[in-house]
Protein backbone atom coordinates (compact mmCIF):
# COMPACT_ATOMS: atom_id res chain seq x y z
CA UNK A 1 0.00 0.00 0.00
CA UNK A 2 1.36 3.41 -0.95
CA UNK A 3 0.89 6.16 1.62
CA UNK A 4 2.08 9.73 1.91
CA UNK A 5 2.07 12.46 4.49
CA UNK A 6 2.25 15.12 1.79
CA UNK A 7 -0.79 17.17 0.82
CA UNK A 8 -2.17 15.96 -2.49
CA UNK A 9 -1.63 18.27 -5.45
CA UNK A 10 -5.40 18.09 -6.02
CA UNK A 11 -6.20 19.03 -2.41
CA UNK A 12 -8.29 22.12 -3.39
CA UNK A 13 -10.45 20.06 -5.76
CA UNK A 14 -11.02 17.37 -3.15
CA UNK A 15 -11.90 20.11 -0.66
CA UNK A 16 -14.41 21.59 -3.08
CA UNK A 17 -16.05 18.17 -3.54
CA UNK A 18 -16.35 17.82 0.24
CA UNK A 19 -17.92 21.27 0.54
CA UNK A 20 -20.45 20.58 -2.21
CA UNK A 21 -21.25 17.14 -0.78
CA UNK A 22 -22.12 18.72 2.56
CA UNK A 23 -24.17 21.49 0.98
CA UNK A 24 -26.33 19.39 -1.35
CA UNK A 25 -26.82 16.36 0.91
CA UNK A 26 -30.30 14.87 0.45
CA UNK A 27 -32.47 12.11 1.91
CA UNK A 28 -34.25 9.46 -0.15
CA UNK A 29 -37.65 9.58 1.52
CA UNK A 30 -37.73 13.20 2.71
CA UNK A 31 -36.40 14.89 -0.44
CA UNK A 32 -36.90 12.50 -3.36
CA UNK A 33 -39.78 10.06 -2.96
CA UNK A 34 -41.83 12.16 -0.51
CA UNK A 35 -44.57 9.53 -0.23
CA UNK A 36 -45.22 9.50 -3.98
CA UNK A 37 -45.73 6.63 -6.41
CA UNK A 38 -45.05 6.51 -10.13
CA UNK A 39 -47.58 8.12 -12.47
CA UNK A 40 -48.13 5.49 -15.16
CA UNK A 41 -50.11 7.91 -17.30
CA UNK A 42 -46.75 9.46 -18.22
CA UNK A 43 -43.55 8.18 -19.83
CA UNK A 44 -40.44 7.63 -17.71
CA UNK A 45 -37.41 7.71 -20.00
CA UNK A 46 -37.28 10.61 -22.52
CA UNK A 47 -37.28 9.69 -26.19
CA UNK A 48 -33.73 10.95 -26.61
CA UNK A 49 -32.67 7.98 -24.48
CA UNK A 50 -35.43 5.42 -25.13
CA UNK A 51 -35.66 5.90 -28.95
CA UNK A 52 -39.31 4.73 -28.78
CA UNK A 53 -40.37 7.27 -31.42
CA UNK A 54 -38.51 5.13 -33.97
CA UNK A 55 -41.17 2.44 -33.52
CA UNK A 56 -43.86 4.10 -35.64
CA UNK A 57 -46.14 1.05 -35.54
CA UNK A 58 -46.61 1.41 -31.78
CA UNK A 59 -49.50 3.53 -30.54
CA UNK A 60 -49.07 6.23 -27.90
CA UNK A 61 -49.88 3.92 -24.99
CA UNK A 62 -47.45 1.27 -26.20
CA UNK A 63 -44.65 3.81 -26.58
CA UNK A 64 -45.39 5.07 -23.08
CA UNK A 65 -45.29 1.51 -21.71
CA UNK A 66 -41.99 0.80 -23.43
CA UNK A 67 -40.49 4.01 -22.01
CA UNK A 68 -41.59 2.89 -18.54
CA UNK A 69 -39.99 -0.53 -18.98
CA UNK A 70 -36.78 1.09 -20.22
CA UNK A 71 -36.92 3.60 -17.37
CA UNK A 72 -37.18 0.76 -14.87
CA UNK A 73 -34.15 -0.91 -16.42
CA UNK A 74 -32.27 2.40 -16.57
CA UNK A 75 -32.63 2.78 -12.79
CA UNK A 76 -31.79 -0.88 -12.12
CA UNK A 77 -28.59 -0.77 -14.15
CA UNK A 78 -27.44 2.31 -12.27
CA UNK A 79 -28.00 0.40 -9.05
CA UNK A 80 -26.03 -2.47 -10.56
CA UNK A 81 -22.95 -0.46 -11.57
CA UNK A 82 -22.88 1.49 -8.31
CA UNK A 83 -22.17 -1.77 -6.49
CA UNK A 84 -18.69 -2.03 -8.00
CA UNK A 85 -18.13 1.73 -8.06
CA UNK A 86 -18.63 2.01 -4.31
CA UNK A 87 -16.30 -0.92 -3.64
CA UNK A 88 -13.56 0.47 -5.88
CA UNK A 89 -13.79 3.93 -4.30
CA UNK A 90 -13.31 2.38 -0.86
CA UNK A 91 -10.32 0.44 -2.20
CA UNK A 92 -8.52 3.44 -3.72
CA UNK A 93 -9.20 5.50 -0.59
CA UNK A 94 -6.52 3.39 1.13
CA UNK A 95 -3.86 5.45 -0.64
CA UNK A 96 -5.06 8.49 1.31
CA UNK A 97 -5.40 6.85 4.74
CA UNK A 98 -2.12 8.28 5.99
CA UNK A 99 -1.99 11.17 3.55
CA UNK A 100 -4.38 13.96 2.58
CA UNK A 101 -7.31 13.60 4.98
CA UNK A 102 -9.48 15.93 2.91
CA UNK A 103 -9.01 13.64 -0.10
CA UNK A 104 -9.89 10.71 2.15
CA UNK A 105 -13.06 12.45 3.32
CA UNK A 106 -14.04 13.17 -0.29
CA UNK A 107 -13.71 9.48 -1.17
CA UNK A 108 -15.53 8.29 1.96
CA UNK A 109 -18.39 10.67 1.19
CA UNK A 110 -18.37 9.43 -2.40
CA UNK A 111 -18.73 5.83 -1.19
CA UNK A 112 -21.47 6.76 1.28
CA UNK A 113 -23.43 8.50 -1.47
CA UNK A 114 -23.06 5.49 -3.77
CA UNK A 115 -24.54 3.28 -1.04
CA UNK A 116 -27.43 5.73 -0.73
CA UNK A 117 -27.98 5.66 -4.49
CA UNK A 118 -28.13 1.86 -4.45
CA UNK A 119 -30.76 2.03 -1.72
CA UNK A 120 -32.74 4.60 -3.71
CA UNK A 121 -32.76 2.42 -6.81
CA UNK A 122 -33.89 -0.55 -4.72
CA UNK A 123 -36.79 1.59 -3.48
CA UNK A 124 -37.70 2.50 -7.06
CA UNK A 125 -37.72 -1.16 -8.05
CA UNK A 126 -40.06 -1.91 -5.13
CA UNK A 127 -42.43 0.84 -6.32
CA UNK A 128 -42.29 -0.34 -9.93
CA UNK A 129 -42.74 -3.99 -8.96
CA UNK A 130 -45.82 -3.14 -6.92
CA UNK A 131 -47.59 -1.31 -9.76
CA UNK A 132 -46.37 -2.89 -13.02
CA UNK A 133 -47.54 -6.27 -14.37
CA UNK A 134 -45.54 -9.31 -13.17
CA UNK A 135 -42.85 -10.83 -15.35
CA UNK A 136 -40.16 -8.14 -15.43
CA UNK A 137 -36.62 -9.45 -14.85
CA UNK A 138 -33.29 -7.75 -14.18
CA UNK A 139 -30.92 -10.31 -15.66
CA UNK A 140 -27.62 -9.38 -13.99
CA UNK A 141 -26.80 -10.12 -10.35
CA UNK A 142 -25.04 -7.08 -8.79
CA UNK A 143 -22.47 -8.95 -6.68
CA UNK A 144 -21.47 -11.24 -9.54
CA UNK A 145 -21.05 -8.27 -11.88
CA UNK A 146 -19.08 -6.34 -9.26
CA UNK A 147 -16.75 -9.29 -8.63
CA UNK A 148 -16.06 -9.64 -12.36
CA UNK A 149 -15.41 -5.92 -12.83
CA UNK A 150 -13.19 -5.64 -9.75
CA UNK A 151 -11.01 -8.50 -11.01
CA UNK A 152 -9.68 -6.10 -13.65
CA UNK A 153 -6.96 -3.49 -13.23
CA UNK A 154 -7.70 -0.39 -11.17
CA UNK A 155 -6.94 1.81 -14.20
CA UNK A 156 -9.62 0.06 -16.26
CA UNK A 157 -12.22 0.12 -13.48
CA UNK A 158 -11.62 3.83 -12.84
CA UNK A 159 -11.86 4.49 -16.58
CA UNK A 160 -15.22 2.70 -16.75
CA UNK A 161 -16.40 4.49 -13.61
CA UNK A 162 -15.45 7.91 -14.96
CA UNK A 163 -17.18 7.05 -18.22
CA UNK A 164 -20.40 6.08 -16.41
CA UNK A 165 -20.52 9.12 -14.17
CA UNK A 166 -19.83 11.51 -17.03
CA UNK A 167 -22.63 10.13 -19.19
CA UNK A 168 -24.91 10.45 -16.16
CA UNK A 169 -24.32 14.21 -16.40
CA UNK A 170 -24.89 14.22 -20.15
CA UNK A 171 -28.15 12.27 -19.94
CA UNK A 172 -29.63 14.48 -17.26
CA UNK A 173 -28.67 17.81 -18.82
CA UNK A 174 -29.49 16.98 -22.43
CA UNK A 175 -32.50 14.66 -22.14
CA UNK A 176 -34.06 14.38 -18.68
CA UNK A 177 -33.96 17.95 -17.35
CA UNK A 178 -35.51 19.65 -20.42
CA UNK A 179 -38.26 17.01 -20.83
CA UNK A 180 -41.53 18.13 -19.21
CA UNK A 181 -43.69 15.16 -20.22
CA UNK A 182 -42.20 12.47 -17.98
CA UNK A 183 -43.20 11.18 -14.57
CA UNK A 184 -42.24 13.78 -11.90
CA UNK A 185 -41.02 11.20 -9.39
CA UNK A 186 -38.79 9.47 -11.93
CA UNK A 187 -37.43 12.86 -13.04
CA UNK A 188 -36.72 13.93 -9.46
CA UNK A 189 -34.77 10.74 -8.83
CA UNK A 190 -32.32 11.64 -11.56
CA UNK A 191 -32.18 15.30 -10.56
CA UNK A 192 -30.95 14.37 -7.08
CA UNK A 193 -28.75 11.60 -8.48
CA UNK A 194 -27.15 14.07 -10.89
CA UNK A 195 -26.38 16.56 -8.12
CA UNK A 196 -24.10 14.11 -6.32
CA UNK A 197 -22.76 12.34 -9.39
CA UNK A 198 -21.41 15.64 -10.73
CA UNK A 199 -18.93 15.67 -7.82
CA UNK A 200 -18.18 11.97 -8.21
CA UNK A 201 -17.08 12.53 -11.79
CA UNK A 202 -14.50 15.08 -10.62
CA UNK A 203 -13.06 12.60 -8.11
CA UNK A 204 -13.10 9.81 -10.72
CA UNK A 205 -10.97 11.89 -13.04
CA UNK A 206 -8.43 12.75 -10.33
CA UNK A 207 -8.11 9.17 -9.10
CA UNK A 208 -7.88 7.78 -12.63
CA UNK A 209 -5.08 10.21 -13.50
CA UNK A 210 -3.33 9.45 -10.20
CA UNK A 211 -3.44 5.72 -11.00
CA UNK A 212 -2.25 6.33 -14.55
CA UNK A 213 0.78 8.30 -13.36
CA UNK A 214 2.27 5.25 -11.66
CA UNK A 215 1.80 2.76 -14.50
CA UNK A 216 4.48 1.59 -16.86
CA UNK A 217 3.75 1.59 -20.58
CA UNK A 218 3.34 -2.18 -20.48
CA UNK A 219 0.93 -2.03 -17.53
CA UNK A 220 -1.13 0.68 -19.22
CA UNK A 221 -1.32 -1.43 -22.36
CA UNK A 222 -2.72 -4.34 -20.33
CA UNK A 223 -5.12 -1.94 -18.65
CA UNK A 224 -6.45 -0.83 -22.03
CA UNK A 225 -7.12 -4.50 -22.82
CA UNK A 226 -8.99 -4.75 -19.51
CA UNK A 227 -11.11 -1.72 -20.38
CA UNK A 228 -12.02 -3.20 -23.76
CA UNK A 229 -13.02 -6.45 -22.01
CA UNK A 230 -15.13 -4.52 -19.49
CA UNK A 231 -16.97 -2.67 -22.25
CA UNK A 232 -17.63 -6.02 -23.93
CA UNK A 233 -18.98 -7.40 -20.65
CA UNK A 234 -21.26 -4.38 -20.24
CA UNK A 235 -22.55 -4.96 -23.75
CA UNK A 236 -23.26 -8.60 -22.90
CA UNK A 237 -25.43 -7.44 -19.98
CA UNK A 238 -27.21 -4.94 -22.23
CA UNK A 239 -27.92 -7.59 -24.87
CA UNK A 240 -29.42 -9.95 -22.28
CA UNK A 241 -31.47 -7.16 -20.67
CA UNK A 242 -32.72 -5.96 -24.05
CA UNK A 243 -33.96 -9.48 -24.81
CA UNK A 244 -35.64 -9.73 -21.40
CA UNK A 245 -37.29 -6.31 -21.77
CA UNK A 246 -38.49 -7.13 -25.28
CA UNK A 247 -40.08 -10.32 -24.00
CA UNK A 248 -41.68 -8.47 -21.08
CA UNK A 249 -43.08 -5.75 -23.34
CA UNK A 250 -44.55 -8.31 -25.73
CA UNK A 251 -46.12 -10.23 -22.84
CA UNK A 252 -47.83 -7.19 -21.27
CA UNK A 253 -48.63 -5.02 -24.29
CA UNK A 254 -51.90 -6.81 -24.95
CA UNK A 255 -51.66 -7.43 -28.69
CA UNK A 256 -49.63 -9.52 -31.15
CA UNK A 257 -46.87 -8.16 -33.38
CA UNK A 258 -45.42 -9.47 -36.61
CA UNK A 259 -42.03 -11.15 -36.64
CA UNK A 260 -40.51 -8.09 -38.31
CA UNK A 261 -42.05 -5.78 -35.70
CA UNK A 262 -40.74 -7.94 -32.86
CA UNK A 263 -37.27 -7.80 -34.39
CA UNK A 264 -37.53 -4.03 -34.76
CA UNK A 265 -38.60 -3.64 -31.13
CA UNK A 266 -35.70 -5.74 -29.88
CA UNK A 267 -33.16 -4.00 -32.11
CA UNK A 268 -34.37 -0.57 -31.00
CA UNK A 269 -34.21 -1.44 -27.31
CA UNK A 270 -30.66 -2.77 -27.70
CA UNK A 271 -29.62 0.29 -29.71
CA UNK A 272 -31.08 2.51 -26.97
CA UNK A 273 -29.24 0.63 -24.23
CA UNK A 274 -25.95 0.72 -26.10
CA UNK A 275 -26.38 4.45 -26.60
CA UNK A 276 -27.30 5.00 -22.94
CA UNK A 277 -24.57 2.93 -21.31
CA UNK A 278 -21.69 2.86 -23.78
CA UNK A 279 -21.73 5.16 -26.77
CA UNK A 280 -23.03 8.38 -25.21
CA UNK A 281 -20.19 8.29 -22.68
CA UNK A 282 -17.53 7.46 -25.26
CA UNK A 283 -18.69 10.41 -27.37
CA UNK A 284 -18.74 12.80 -24.40
CA UNK A 285 -16.15 15.53 -25.03
CA UNK A 286 -14.86 15.54 -21.47
CA UNK A 287 -14.32 11.78 -21.39
CA UNK A 288 -12.69 11.84 -24.83
CA UNK A 289 -10.29 14.54 -23.67
CA UNK A 290 -9.34 12.67 -20.49
CA UNK A 291 -8.70 9.30 -22.07
CA UNK A 292 -7.08 10.92 -25.11
CA UNK A 293 -4.41 12.38 -22.82
CA UNK A 294 -3.76 9.04 -21.12
CA UNK A 295 -3.52 6.52 -23.95
CA UNK A 296 -1.30 6.32 -27.00
CA UNK A 297 -2.62 6.72 -30.52
CA UNK A 298 -2.38 2.95 -31.06
CA UNK A 299 -4.22 2.22 -27.83
CA UNK A 300 -6.93 4.72 -28.74
CA UNK A 301 -7.30 3.04 -32.12
CA UNK A 302 -7.75 -0.35 -30.43
CA UNK A 303 -10.51 1.05 -28.24
CA UNK A 304 -12.20 2.62 -31.26
CA UNK A 305 -12.06 -0.61 -33.25
CA UNK A 306 -13.61 -2.50 -30.34
CA UNK A 307 -16.52 -0.06 -30.27
CA UNK A 308 -17.27 -0.15 -33.99
CA UNK A 309 -19.59 -3.20 -33.88
CA UNK A 310 -21.62 -1.58 -31.07
CA UNK A 311 -22.16 1.62 -33.04
CA UNK A 312 -23.17 -0.14 -36.26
Amino acid sequence: MQTSTAVDINHPRYAQCVEVSKRIRWDIERDVIRGRRFDFSMPFLPDGLSLVSRLAFLNEGERRLLSQIQGRTYANIFGLVERFIGAKVLEVSRDHWLGDQVALEALVRFSDEELKHQEMFRRLEELADGDMPPGYACVAEPNAVAAAVLSKSTWAVLALTCHIELFTQLHYRSSIEPEENIDPLWKDVFLFHWREESQHAIIDEMEWKREDARLSDEARNRAVDDLIELVGAVDGILQAQAQADTHYFLSVSGRPFSREQVQHIGDTILKAYRWQYILSGIEDERFAAIIGNLVSEAQGQRIGEALLPLAA
